[in-house]
């Protein structure tokens, strides 16, 4: 019986077998662990206190968006009680934000259009997809594949903590601001905004801020028309210019006429 046992004991040597890479990892990364932790209770020990381990940190809860919670609980019966519409699928909604920033001087320096792209992602919330050309053009000095702007998509609830932010702070820090155009939309339900100066959002630092770019900003909606797009973008406090676009100058002879 003894014999036995011995050979019961000398079987895993003979087999021959060694452990893998990742069982010597693992191996090594816990006796890395034993020894932190022994250090620590030698620690406590001689301060005369025991070691607890360190407790899991809770998860935050989560906030929803606020113009979410206002669109779910008054905003949709409202535009369903003024257009009419009794399936709530038919009511318009917010589909996605785009953001686009083009930077015509990343042809001559590729530093600028990297650093536009950083300035994006702190107004987004959202790494930036850096945009390239899709053609040569001589007359530019622009070649095929050249980044030469940046843009990020926005959906759900980062679009709607965009827009709370773009309409409450961004807005009105815009210079000579007198409204938004309720003539941009695009005839699908669709609104873009044109921003000359990036620097209005409270993300960017001005002083450390070294050029001032334009961005494009499109709101997609599922809405099938202009005026349903409107009613929708209203009720979520859009400041758009009243009485529609302003004249341009008139020469003297058509004073004249």
């Amino acid at each position: 019986m003894a014999d036995n046992e011995e050979q019961k004991a000398k079987k895993p040597e003979a087999s021959g077998r060694q452990p893998s890479a990742e069982q010597l990892a693992k191996a090594e990364k816990d006796e890395k662990k034993a020894a932190r932790q022994a250090k620590a209770n030698k620690a406590a020990a001689a301060d005369g206190k025991t070691a607890k381990p360190a407790a899991p940190r809770e998860a935050e809860p989560k906030v929803p968006a606020r113009l979410k919670v206002q669109f779910n609980e008054t905003i949709r019966s409202k535009l369903a009680e003024e257009l009419g519409y009794k399936n709530r699928f038919q009511i318009p909604a917010l589909d996605k934000v785009v953001i686009n920033m083009g930077i015509g001087e990343g042809v001559a320096d590729r530093k600028k259009v990297d650093s536009a792209a950083a300035d994006l992602a702190l107004i987004a919330g959202q790494k930036a997809v850096v945009t390239k050309a899709r053609k040569s053009i001589a007359t530019y000095k622009l070649r095929d594949g050249q980044a030469i702007g940046c843009k990020v998509t926005l959906r759900k609830a980062k679009m709607y903590e965009f827009l709370d932010r773009l309409i409450n702070i961004a807005l009105p820090r815009v210079r000579d601001f007198r409204g938004l155009n309720p003539k941009s939309f695009d005839g699908r339900g669709n609104y873009t905004i044109g921003i000359k100066e990036h620097i209005v959002f409270p993300e960017i630092d001005y002083d450390k801020t070294a050029d001032v770019w334009g961005m494009d900003i499109t709101v997609c909606t599922t809405a099938r028309t202009d005026g349903e797009a409107r009613a929708l973008l209203t009720a979520f406090n859009f400041p758009f210019r009243s009485g529609g676009e302003a004249k341009g100058p008139q020469t003297r002879n058509r004073e004249e006429q």
